[in-house]
This record gives structure tokens, sequence and C-alpha cells, in this order.
């Protein structure tokens, strides 16, 4: 499958990318854990069926020691023992504000304050931006149908 734009090539995406770029490092470099970071940029990944993002992050959460278990668990994460309760927090945050559209109010006060229980305001901004910026590069791959499976572990960072 080809993509139906490159993003590297394009003049208008180069202008774009470095900023998009350069905001996926101010995440990376965030106090929020790397591990919570993967997880989250996975399950937003899974929701909206981004192939090339699944791919990246499994790859990048691997190569920093995620364990197997852990990411093909993601997807089931409400029943899966493996997370933590920080973790578990995360992971309802991300659902919850991927799946705005679904939910009539949004993300929940209740939501929003179980997440507030793992992590401070700093950590929870990280969180916040980093759930909008997955959701954001998960429309524009989709859109253009980015191939997947290629990607090597820090590719991009």
């Amino acid at each position: 499958m080809d993509a139906r734009l490159n993003y590297f090539t394009d003049p208008t995406a180069g202008k774009t990318m470095k900023h998009v770029m350069a905001t996926g490092k101010a995440i990376k470099d965030s106090p929020l854990p790397t591990a919570t970071q993967e997880l989250v940029a996975l399950r937003v990944s899974q929701i909206n069926g981004c192939a090339v993002c699944i791919d990246m992050h499994t790859k990048d959460a691997t190569a920093a020691g995620e364990t197997p278990v852990r990411l093909n668990l993601v997807v089931a994460w409400r029943e899966a023992t493996v997370f933590t309760e920080a973790e578990r927090a995360a992971l309802e945050l991300a659902e919850a504000g991927t799946r705005v559209a679904d939910a009539a109010g949004g993300v929940s006060d209740e939501v929003w304050a179980h997440a507030a229980e793992h992590y401070d305001t700093e950590q929870l901004t990280a969180l916040v931006i980093l759930i909008s910026f997955m959701n954001m590069v998960n429309r524009a791959n989709i859109i253009t149908r980015q191939p997947a499976g290629s990607y090597e572990p820090g590719q991009f960072h």
C-alpha cells in the first residue's frame, strides 16, 4: 500500500511536521512516565485504528523495556491485572478523551478526578497533550493511509 501523501517531501508538510515533531519531543521529555506515555499512545491508536502508530508505539515501548504481556493486554486493560492504578487512570482518561463523540458529556469529572489522584499538574498536562496529540497524528495518518510495518524504534526521536 502506498501513502496518499508523502509527509517527508511535501513542502507544507515539511513546514508543519517540524512543529509536530517538536510537540512529540516535548511530551517525551515531560515528567509523565515513559511506560505511561507508550501505553496511552498505543491505546489511543488502537481505538482510532491507526496502524502506523500502533506499529511505532509497540516497537518503541518494547525498546523501552515494556513486556509483550502488557502490550497485548492494553486493548483489554480493564480486565487485565498487569497495570498499575496510575496507568489504569491514564488509560481511562485516554479512552474518554478519544471517544468524545461517543460520550455526550465528554470526559467526566470522575474520570478526571481519578487521573488527578495519580498525576501532578505537570504530568496531567502532558497526559492531556499526549492524548490530543495522538488523536491528531492518528487522523493525519489514517486520512493519508500511511503504511505500517517498517518503523524502527526511535526513528523519529
